[in-house]
């Protein structure tokens, strides 16, 4: 009976259902925010058992909004709950939440994508990087316009041990549109397969758990939603600085209709474009007629090790970007027929647009 009551202890006190809170302090999903509310707590729900046992958790809750989600993380027992929301608009319900729960809500009025999460808990709670995950979970219903870029900080941040992973492996439970959750999880040779996949599986296991059709929001987005599940790897699988990862990664999933050797090309000035391309791929031992999404992960890891090499042998390649010495050729193009190459210039950019990965939203 003593666990029972300790349990229910744990449990809201009945509460205006999440339709009401947004009648009553007349709340609206902004369309330029890429916010959609979550009504069914029975998804709410749902999305909270992906992320593991949340009893007596410490749990960051990303972009709360009128709070349906927030219900679900206390239900399901959290002891510590930091919600960040930028919306003014929802501090009254979110307030309301934390009288409901006295003790275990926190309210920080600021944008995620600013806040030092490091600072949101106290360090009893960590775990050496090598041990079981803490007992710390990240997990957001988060708005389309945030997302991409949001993880990829984020994976940043798990490479240097900082921020949410100040504390450990920290897991997240995240929603995504459903091209990018299956793009974060897609395999080798898989039509998602993008540099989202490379990069999020290169420093955690990802799991794409369940989809969300969009008629189940409110206002009702044009794609339905995946929710995924991270949990930090002990050891990155490329063993090389983000930047320097990231870096390639991109530029190979530049052109990625066409063979890898064409994206990873653009790492290097044009006037050493082949035999760079030619070394590097061949120091890697990579086939050169590999197209990006058919590149393995420790394809990655070996053309990033090759490409580290030849930084170290020329340092002026670490800063290098093909597009400024783009601009900065046109700029200083001087030649009568200066309009032609201009047109020529466009034309390749436009191809490289077309061939591009879109990864926001």
């Amino acid at each position: 009976m003593a666990v029972s009551g300790k349990v229910a202890a744990l449990r809201l006190p009945p509460l205006p259902t999440i339709g009401e809170i947004i009648k009553l302090y007349n709340l609206r999903a902004e369309k330029q925010l890429s916010q959609n509310f979550l009504l069914d707590m029975r998804l709410t729900d749902k999305i909270v058992r992906q992320a593991g046992s949340l009893k007596n958790a410490h749990v960051c809750e990303v972009g709360p909004g009128p709070g349906g989600l927030t219900r679900s993380i206390l239900n399901a027992g959290a002891a510590d709950l930091l919600v960040v929301e930028k919306d003014s608009r929802f501090m009254p319900s979110l307030k309301l939440l934390a009288e409901a729960a006295p003790g275990r809500v926190r309210i920080v009025h600021g944008d995620i994508l600013t806040y030092k999460m490091e600072r949101g808990f106290t360090p009893d709670i960590a775990t050496k990087w090598d041990d079981e995950p803490p007992n710390l979970h990240v997990i957001g219903n988060l708005p389309f316009s945030v997302s991409t870029p949001l993880i990829i900080r984020w994976l940043e941040h798990a490479s240097s041990h900082s921020g949410p992973f100040a504390f450990g492996r920290t897991r997240l439970t995240l929603t995504f549109q459903k091209e990018v959750a299956e793009r974060l999880t897609a395999s080798t040779g898989s039509r998602q397969r993008s540099r989202l996949s490379v990069m999020a599986q290169t420093y955690c296991t990802v799991r794409n758990c369940f989809t969300i059709p969009g008629k189940a929001f409110v206002p009702k987005p044009d794609v339905d939603v995946g929710v995924v599940h991270f949990t930090p790897l002990a050891q990155p699988q490329i063993q090389q600085p983000f930047n320097l990862v990231e870096k390639l990664v991109k530029n190979a999933f530049q052109f990625r209709r066409k063979h890898c050797f064409r994206g990873l090309a653009m790492l290097f000035p044009e006037a050493l474009r082949p035999e760079l391309t030619h070394e590097l791929l061949r120091v890697a031992h990579v086939d050169p007629t590999l197209r990006p999404a058919e590149l393995t992960i420790p394809h990655f890891a070996a053309l990033a090790d090759a490409y580290a090499l030849l930084c170290s042998q020329d340092p002026q390649l670490v800063s290098y970007e093909f597009r400024e010495e783009l601009r900065l050729k046109h700029l200083n193009h001087k030649q009568p027929d200066g309009d032609r190459r201009h047109r020529r210039h466009k034309k390749g950019q436009a191809a490289a647009t077309n061939d591009s990965e879109e990864e926001e939203h």
